[in-house]
């Protein structure tokens, strides 16, 4: 096929995502204007969940993988002393699917090391509003980073159908490449969830989440 084709497919979605960047601020028009907002909020924090939890099923498969390849690795190289390429980098691929799209739902799921000591000693209140200055300061600005820095690059790797660069490797170098923007996407999602469920705690339309316990979801509710 065209490798054309697929980069026209690519400006689209940049198209789409940059006309739907404004659904990045509802969780501070929440914040204003609550009550007319939050079924609206409700149903987009949930349909982002449901997205987001197909996301981490790939993400099972790709540790299933990972688990199943690296032991054809192991009994490949110590049992019958032989070796490949193709195999090696096929383990490295779904290490980096499994990490890559999971990451949002530990996101999610508050699932992930947090390293503020602080943010245990405020009330839930304080809390919300370090889940909303986090993300906004932080996540979505790093986010954007990875999916600009990287455009051409991906375009290029696209465009050629670029391949690993050992002989016996395998030709899938370009969709490894996109893994990173899928990435930068997921968590974007994850990220507007976390600050749509925050903004709806914060102004009473959402139960609070007790940091003591796992906190507990209903996807598609």
């Amino acid at each position: 096929m065209d490798p054309q084709v697929f980069l026209t497919i690519g400006s689209f979605l940049k198209w789409i995502g940059l006309i739907a960047s404004p659904l990045l601020l509802f969780p501070l028009f929440i914040l204003v204007i609550p009550k007319p907002l939050h079924d609206a909020g409700e149903r987009l924090a949930n349909g982002l969940d449901a997205a987001i939890e197909w996301a981490l099923r790939a993400a099972m498969l790709a540790a299933i993988l990972l688990f199943l390849l690296q032991l054809i690795v192991v009994i490949a190289s110590y049992a019958l002393a032989l070796t490949a390429t193709w195999l090696s980098e096929s383990v490295i691929y779904a290490f980096a699917a499994m990490f890559m799209l999971g990451a949002a739902s530990a996101l999610r799921d508050d699932a992930h090391v947090r390293v503020d000591i602080l943010r245990p000693r405020f009330g839930e209140n304080g809390r919300n509003w370090i889940e909303l200055a986090g993300t906004y300061l932080l996540l979505f600005p790093i986010c954007i980073r990875l999916l600009t820095t990287g455009e051409q690059g991906l375009a290029r790797a696209w465009s050629l159908f670029e391949g690993s660069r050992e002989s016996d490797g395998l030709p899938l170098l370009f969709l490894f490449k996109t893994l990173v923007p899928v990435f930068a996407i997921l968590l974007i999602l994850a990220g507007l969830s976390v600050a749509l469920r925050a903004a709806l705690r914060l102004t009473g339309f959402e139960a609070p989440v007790d940091p003591a316990s796992p906190q507990e979801r209903h996807y598609g509710a």
